[in-house]
């Protein structure tokens, strides 16, 4: 690209609304460690070593993100994918973000 300077576009797995961070994951079960792997397309994955057994994934990754947030377990809502791989999330007023979420 001669001369030319590239815009980033935004991401899609991730939106601010009103001090809210919405997410949008694909989670990743049964995994040896719980970790944020990076985006993938409009998803954010994100390796949870809970299987996805009677909620308890769900659970796991409610405590997980809380954990990397900085807030109460109740700060976090599902939005959609309560019984999915893919999973759109609200964190209310996280007081902390993880290098891998833009702050912007």
């Amino acid at each position: 690209m001669s001369g030319q300077t590239r815009e980033r576009a935004p991401a899609d797995w991730y939106r601010w609304q009103d001090g809210d961070l919405l997410l949008s994951l694909r989670v990743l079960p049964r995994a040896k460690r719980d970790e944020l792997v990076g985006p993938a397309g409009e998803y954010f994955k994100v390796r949870i070593t809970a299987p996805p057994v009677e909620g308890k994934a769900n659970d796991h990754l409610c405590r997980y993100l809380a954990r990397l947030f900085g807030v109460p377990r109740s700060q976090i809502e599902f939005l959609a994918g309560r019984q999915a791989r893919l999973k759109r999330l609200r964190i209310r007023a996280p007081s902390r973000l993880p290098e891998a979420i833009p702050c912007d």
